[in-house]
């Protein structure tokens, strides 16, 4: 069965989403970082729509697809940096809340690496991004 899709039905509530993109786009987030958030969380959400797009826009701004391959496992492997593993850290349990969201540890490692701008910036990118696949999973949002 076909779902309502909000974008035509409710266009100025992807007007403010996109706000939060435009928002993001001048954050001092790298594009590396803004794509792992994305596509971390899109595959803990389960969001096809989200982790093909931003896999793909990844890869076009020059990460690793094997990177991508392995994200899931990120644990498990040394390809990440030790930012890149905080905010994969981050991105896990500010989107699995039902774990008691952002741990004491977590937050105190993150603050050690970033600063109080930059951190804001990671959460608002984890907000965003779980607000997206939300609404993606909602109406089966089809694959382009």
């Amino acid at each position: 069965m076909e779902r309502i899709q909000i974008d035509a039905v409710q266009p100025t509530a992807y007007e403010a989403m996109f706000a939060l993109e435009g928002y993001l786009a001048k954050s001092k987030l790298s594009a590396t970082h803004k794509n792992l958030i994305k596509i971390r969380a899109s595959q803990i959400n389960g969001c096809a729509f989200c982790i093909d797009m931003h896999s793909s826009e990844a890869v076009r701004e020059g990460e690793s697809p094997r990177r991508i391959y392995v994200l899931d496992g990120w644990r498990k492997t040394e390809l990440f940096s030790k930012e890149e593993r905080v905010i994969l850290k981050m991105t896990e349990e500010l989107t699995v809340l039902d774990k008691n969201g952002l741990s004491e540890a977590t937050y105190l490692e993150a603050i050690a690496h970033f600063d109080e701008e930059t951190f804001s910036q990671i959460v608002m990118t984890i907000v965003t991004i779980n607000a997206w696949n939300r609404i993606a999973i909602a109406t089966h949002k089809p694959l382009p």
